[in-house]
């Protein structure tokens, strides 16, 4: 494999907020002195610009540069164009403008149909490629935003603003996805129900400012006791629920009393001079298959009740096949 590869470089006086910045090339095209000269065009016009001499090359860049525009001859030795942009928009986030010399053979329509942002036929006038590279970047930045703006809306959705735990909607989905799991590989699957003991007293004592303080810290002290499989939630108020996939309950109980022990040790700061303690009570079941998602959770919220009556900052157990 004959790798042809230019090291990107810009005009030194270029501005450093220029998004062409942020948007680099890579020109494929087997004729050496199109894609050099196309190279040298957009170097000058302040674009980062890679070049390769075929697909199998210009896959060989995008594996290890970042790229966000190709442009890409049709007709070349080996896998074309058209199959490049297949492979690109299968696997990586780029955007492709394809040009061929062969205009009555290659429908508009067959181009975009592949995933091109855009179709030139040649010989094209590079004042006129450099217009489409620029409406590719606006477009993509509108994407890039949109995109952003979608994810940020979809972490809202699902989370608690306080916490930045998920919040009670997003725990029933997930819910049903592990119990869906559990069920088909027959792995355990234990819940914890969690609460702040006497948090209405501590409210009135501090002020629903510190309450939130605390009930902040407390979601994250439970988040870090967690594993990576586990997930936590903020239940409502002051109480707190998490899913623990593949474990059974007495593998639960161990977790369990982590959170117990770590938030019983925290030290809350109220002032200079007053620092306080809070405890926890945690209430330990197990699915039962086959059973209802409210039989699951209300048997978790017995627990943790019998956790209170029995003295509070206490883990409590009702195995899946003790009726409540």
């Amino acid at each position: 494999m004959s790798t042809s590869v230019l090291t990107p470089t810009t005009d030194t006086t270029a501005n450093s907020d220029d998004p062409k910045i942020d948007n680099t090339i890579l020109v494929v095209d087997d004729d050496a002195s199109v894609r050099t000269s196309m190279t040298e065009f957009f170097r000058v016009s302040g674009f980062p610009c890679f070049m390769a001499s075929s697909a199998d090359d210009a896959l060989d860049v995008l594996k290890s540069q970042s790229i966000q525009i190709v442009i890409t001859d049709i007709m070349m030795p080996g896998m074309d164009g058209l199959e490049l942009t297949d492979v690109i928009k299968k696997y990586f986030d780029i955007d492709v403008i394809v040009m061929t010399g062969f205009g009555g053979d290659y429908s508009y329509e067959l181009v975009i149909g592949k995933g091109a942002s855009d179709f030139a036929i040649k010989p094209v006038r590079f004042a006129e490629l450099l217009l489409r590279v620029n409406r590719v970047v606006r477009e993509r930045k509108i994407r890039l935003e949109r995109d952003r703006v979608m994810d940020r809306l979809r972490t809202m959705a699902i989370t608690d603003e306080l916490t930045q735990l998920f919040n009670s909607r997003h725990f029933y989905n997930q819910l049903n996805l592990e119990i869906e799991r559990s069920n088909r590989y027959h792995h355990p699957l234990s819940l914890l129900m969690m609460d702040i003991d006497f948090f209405k007293d501590y409210n009135d004592r501090h002020g629903h400012i510190q309450g939130d303080k605390t009930l902040a810290r407390i979601g994250y002290l439970i988040k870090i006791c967690l594993r990576a499989m586990d997930s936590a939630y903020r239940y409502g108020g002051e109480e707190f629920i998490a899913i623990l996939p593949n474990t059974s309950s007495e593998e639960a109980g161990f977790v369990a009393n982590r959170i117990r022990s770590t938030v019983e040790k925290e030290e809350f700061v109220i002032a200079p001079d007053q620092i306080v303690h809070v405890t926890l009570s945690i209430g330990v079941t197990d699915y039962l298959p086959g059973e209802e998602i409210a039989d699951l959770v209300y048997r978790a919220d017995k627990a943790m009740y019998q956790s209170k009556e029995n003295g509070r900052n206490l883990v409590s157990h009702i195995p899946a096949n003790v009726p409540v």
